[in-house]
């Protein structure tokens, strides 16, 4: 049956009406029922609870057929009386349309814009031709290898990876552009890995063996230093390797690619090559500093994160550095594009630049992002670089919709990454965007992500469920394959969460704050009397709002702000109603 739920379309119509056919009465009467809840959208869990309601016989056999399978994989059903229209998920990222007269039991096949238009109808009524913008982004990328399997979704780098090392050994032509790239690398006019003595892949690999016949003389500790000179006049500068034993493992990763390359041995040498020394983060928030910041807007996650980030991303920096034998030191700038903040209450806000705790070459730079003299964050970035950035990471809507912008201007890599997609958050919050609008501005939001997921060139996620999901539900990026906002724009092909720019990094955790409840030594007990005194004292001040009426009631400790969609509420009655651990 499972297989079953897997066919293509003209499939799934067929059976349908061989369904229809053998259990007309059944379905006429669901049908009916779903037709009786009147003009809207209905959730998989309304549409199974009214098949369950009908799909009982007189003897309580459960009738289990064709579209049970279909409702089992619909997210959602558009009623428009006599019509009903089905958004079916075959499987992540696989979608098809159809829709079904309630009166005729006729099943029709939709295209996504015709499925589009139909759900319009909720908000709009009849079109009448009327003409609504359409944004398809998929012919920009039809020519870019994609997989076609659930299992490389959020493998991006791997899948790509195989492919170019498949073209590689058929076709040795193919390493030329790897070539040309290692002759012509270099950081502010110094030139990195090879000089023009190399001119193509014969003399190259004839260079290689000859560095790799000697250094297997050398003992691997040897530093890089005592060669420099004899690998310079061959072809080879800096950038191998800090000792011997360095430089020959990526020589000979080389040598392998020109003989008889392979996706793992690609990866590896691809990700040892010097390429990144100076990162630009954006963060648009205003109030984006290190200390007293906490309660003004967007200062909780937005700012913790990426301030957890930026150290751990320099040891990682300086390390790779070290060990590619470079004498070069790399900067991390966080830039703080919404302004310079004249009333600092108390924070570092109005300062421009600010050293990065726990750092030796990270700051938070301060600038506008454009000033009424048309002085703008690219040329305050470059300034203080000293040369262009090699990585632009743009986080959250804002941030990613301002690197976007400066990726283009700038003319450098551009990575995405989310963190919080709204619009899974938020049901029918593109169709009913007017109810929305005011109070979240989505309409912005929406644009501005769909803007930077098209235009960047890798996105890093924590999960494959960000990206699509589960069996029965839709991943936060795959809700933006095709959605319509009425009186706005339709997107007929958002974002594929087939394409490879998708890859998973799952985030790690500082062992110094996260740890074991067992590890009691770690446990910062000097706090215990202050939190015994906020939970329950009697006294009433600015930190310590209301007081308890029986403090033998179990605490709940969460830290989220006060917004429905945190679902709070949700969460105590759920306490409340486990008769092992709540009070119900």
């Amino acid at each position: 049956m499972a297989n079953r739920v897997l066919a293509r379309v003209h499939s799934l119509r067929e059976r349908l009406d061989d369904t229809l056919a053998a259990h007309r009465d059944e379905i006429l009467l669901f049908l009916s029922r779903i037709e009786a809840h009147g003009k809207g959208i209905l959730k998989p869990h309304q549409l199974l609870a009214e098949f369950e309601a009908i799909s009982q016989s007189e003897n309580g056999k459960r009738q289990d057929h064709a579209f049970k399978e279909v409702l089992m994989s619909t997210q959602e059903a558009i009623v428009l009386p006599p019509w009903v229209a089905l958004a079916i998920r075959l499987r992540p990222g696989v979608w098809e349309y159809i829709r079904v007269n309630v009166n005729a039991l006729v099943v029709e096949e939709l295209t996504v814009p015709e499925y589009l238009q139909f759900k319009e109808e909720l908000v709009d009524g009849p079109s009448n031709g009327n003409f609504v913008l359409e944004l398809d982004f998929e012919p920009f990328t039809a020519s870019f290898p994609k997989p076609t399997l659930t299992k490389w979704i959020g493998n991006g780098v791997e899948f790509l990876n195989r492919h170019l090392s498949a073209k590689m050994f058929h076709d040795r032509d193919t390493m030329t552009p790897l070539l040309d790239f290692l002759r012509v690398h270099n950081y502010k006019g110094k030139t990195l890995m090879l000089n023009d003595r190399i001119r193509n892949l014969n003399s190259l690999q004839a260079v290689l063996r000859k560095a790799e016949e000697y250094l297997s003389t050398l003992p691997l500790e040897t530093p890089y230093a005592h060669f420099e000179q004899m690998f310079q006049e061959i072809g080879l500068e800096r950038g191998w390797g800090d000792n011997a034993g360095r430089v020959s493992e990526m020589i000979s990763m080389l040598l392998d690619l020109l003989e008889a390359p392979d996706s793992c041995t690609l990866e590896k040498f691809l990700g040892r090559v010097p390429m990144v020394f100076n990162v630009v983060i954006l963060s648009p928030h205003g109030y984006f500093a290190q200390e007293n910041v906490l309660g003004y807007p967007d200062t909780g996650g937005q700012v913790v994160y990426i301030l957890d980030q930026v150290p751990a991303l320099e040891r990682e920096m300086l390390k790779r550095i070290k060990e590619q034998g470079l004498d070069i030191t790399p900067r991390i700038l966080i830039v703080s594009v919404t302004r310079l903040l004249p009333d600092a209450v108390g924070t570092t806000c109005g300062q421009r630049l600010e050293k990065v705790f726990e750092t030796e070459h990270s700051h938070i730079i301060r600038v506008p992002f454009r000033t009424e003299k048309g002085i703008d964050v690219a040329k305050e970035i470059t300034a203080e670089l000293q040369t262009k950035p090699d990585l632009i990471i743009g986080n959250y809507s804002e941030g990613n919709l301002a690197a976007s912008l400066l990726a283009h201007k700038l003319g450098v890599t551009q990575c995405t990454i989310a963190h919080a997609l709204e619009k899974t958050k938020y049901p029918d919050s593109d169709i009913y965007l007017k109810k929305f609008d005011e109070k979240y501005h989505f309409s912005c939001q929406f644009t501005a992500d769909l803007y930077a997921m098209n235009h960047t060139d890798f996105i890093i996620t924590s999960t494959f469920q960000e990206i699509a999901g589960s069996k029965h539900t839709v991943g936060q990026y795959e809700s933006h394959m095709a959605f319509t906002m009425p009186g706005l724009y339709r997107v007929v092909h958002g974002i594929d969460v087939f394409d490879p720019k998708f890859n998973i990094v799952s985030p790690g955790a500082d062992t110094k704050v996260y740890f074991p409840y067992t590890e009691k030594e770690k446990r910062l007990t000097k706090f215990y009397p202050e939190i015994e005194e906020l939970l329950y004292s009697d006294v009433e001040n600015e930190e310590h709002l209301c007081v308890l009426k029986d403090k033998n009631k179990p605490i709940l400790f969460t830290m989220a702000r006060l917004d429905r969609v945190k679902n709070l509420t949700g969460l105590v009655e759920l306490y409340a109603k486990n008769q092992a651990e709540g009070i119900g």
